[in-house]
């Protein structure tokens, strides 16, 4: 796995300062972060699978009705997005979806005698729940955070958790040094363009794994058309 350090490394090779003179650490970390915040979008937006979580068991007390990232219990810190919503009776481990909705239906929204959630709406970053009479346990399905940004001077040396993103990162952040650092747009540009393929291997190799799942799709036949479908 890359280290910040070895990346700035190559990133001051690619900009003709080996020594890192003006190429330091301090220097290229902000433009480093910037890049990992742009890969961690992508990766989002593509739903690469190592994005996915799932959280430990959240033990909701009753009465609660909400849980954001500044209550207690508290959301997964790297939650971007919330894929599925479980719930079980506290302790029993036997999980059941929970429905999203836009918002709690109103005649239920005051009722606390309910021992199920069964629904829930997100509000201003809080998960919306039912008050339940009885404690429940939650499991999160979400979408998290690849890369715990900003990294700082003090991190420089620690491993990032992911393989197969060096070579994106390495280019990326040269060709931001290259502009905001020297100024230099041409190279920017020259830099820049060799993220391209640089990304489609980050993003190829977890897709590829992807294509194993098994899906059942239509037939393409002419026929199926007049005789229905019971999918």
């Amino acid at each position: 796995m890359p280290k910040p350090s070895t990346i700035i490394k190559t990133v001051s090779v690619l900009m003709n300062d080996k020594a890192q003179a003006v190429y330091t650490n301090a220097e290229c970390l902000p433009y480093l972060n910037l890049a990992l915040n742009e890969l961690q979008e992508i990766f989002e937006l593509n739903d690469i699978p190592v994005t996915n979580e799932t959280s430990a068991a959240i033990k909701v007390k009753s009465g609660v009705k909400s849980i954001g990232f500044d209550t207690t219990p508290a959301l997964p810190s790297d939650l971007i997005e919330i894929q599925q919503l479980w719930e079980s009776t506290s302790g029993l481990n036997q999980w059941i979806p929970v429905d999203k909705r836009e918002t709690i239906p109103h005649y239920i929204e005051n009722n606390t005698t309910i021992s199920q959630f069964l629904v829930w709406a997100w509000e201003h970053g809080h998960i919306i729940l039912v008050p339940a009479n009885a404690d429940i346990d939650l499991k999160i399905d979400y979408i998290g955070s690849l890369f715990n940004t900003p990294i700082e001077i003090k991190d420089i040396n620690v491993n990032l958790p992911f393989t197969n993103v060096e070579t994106y990162l390495d280019y990326k952040t040269a060709a931001l040094c290259a502009m905001f650092i020297a100024e230099n747009e041409s190279r920017a540009v020259a830099l820049d363009s060799l993220t391209g393929s640089a990304l489609s291997r980050a993003l190829g190799i977890p897709i590829k794994g992807m294509q194993s799942i098994v899906t059942r799709r239509r037939p393409f036949r002419a026929s199926f058309k007049r005789r229905g479908s019971t999918f």
